[in-house]
């Protein structure tokens, strides 16, 4: 009973401490709809451990009703989760959650097929999954990581990165500019706009060494991807 009460009180200590509309302990406690859904989770993920499990589907749902919220009682979800506003969230059977994770409305932690092992997705700790945002499919969000509103994430991601778009594509990674040169990654307007500028500075060095009578550039000179660290510092992914 004393390891409930802990757990209950460094729950609603993670409220105070990351939402900023929390005024007291007792506000959150009887007006946070996130934190009564994982209340109710983890009585009905203890239910699901000890084969109860209809029981616990059904405690769910009710949940759910009460909430906007939807956990399944068999995934694995750590301490200090935050859902904030949470109405419309998602967590599917085999997703598994780390500590300290917040998630937006609207957040989906979905599969993407029918298959009857891990589906769902892998959430590292200290993740933010922005309002909208879905998490497809047995892949892993690093580590720290960030998750724009409205992305469509279908591809591991690394620790400390943070994803934008539809499909999602990495951005930033350890607070760096990530430049995508790779053509089957998903276009970035800024990467190509680097990648054209880098292009000409390759054209002019090449325009200028035929004007002052040197031979055409080897395949040892440098290629795009080093004209665009001369163009502006910056790191890129492939």
């Amino acid at each position: 009973m004393g390891a409930l009460f802990s757990s209950i009180r460094e729950e609603v200590a993670s409220v105070l401490d990351r939402d900023p509309a929390a005024k007291s302990a007792l506000e959150v406690v009887l007006c946070y709809p996130g934190l009564h859904a994982v209340w109710a989770y983890r009585l009905t993920h203890w239910l699901w451990n000890h084969h109860f499990r209809l029981l616990a589907r059904w405690l769910s749902q009710v949940a759910r009703l009460l909430t906007g919220i939807e956990i399944h009682p068999g995934a694995q979800i750590g301490r200090r989760l935050f859902i904030d506003h949470g109405m419309s969230v998602v967590i599917g059977e085999t997703s598994i959650v780390g500590d300290d994770v917040t998630l937006y409305q609207g957040a989906t932690l979905g599969g993407t097929g029918k298959e009857k092992l891990k589906r769902h997705p892998t959430i590292g700790n200290g993740v933010v999954i922005g309002a909208g945002a879905k998490v497809l499919g047995n892949i892993r969000v690093g580590d720290n990581s960030r998750v724009g509103a409205g992305s469509v994430v279908l591809r591991d991601v690394p620790d400390g990165s943070t994803v934008v778009g539809v499909p999602g594509h990495i951005i930033l990674r350890h607070g760096k500019r990530v430049v995508i040169t790779d053509p089957k990654q998903i276009n970035d307007p800024l990467s190509e706009a680097l990648v054209a500028v880098a292009s000409q500075v390759k054209n002019l060095r090449e325009r200028v060494q035929k004007l002052e009578g040197h031979k055409s550039m080897e395949p040892t000179e440098p290629d795009v991807r080093d004209e665009l660290q001369e163009v502006i510092e910056i790191d890129y992914q492939i």
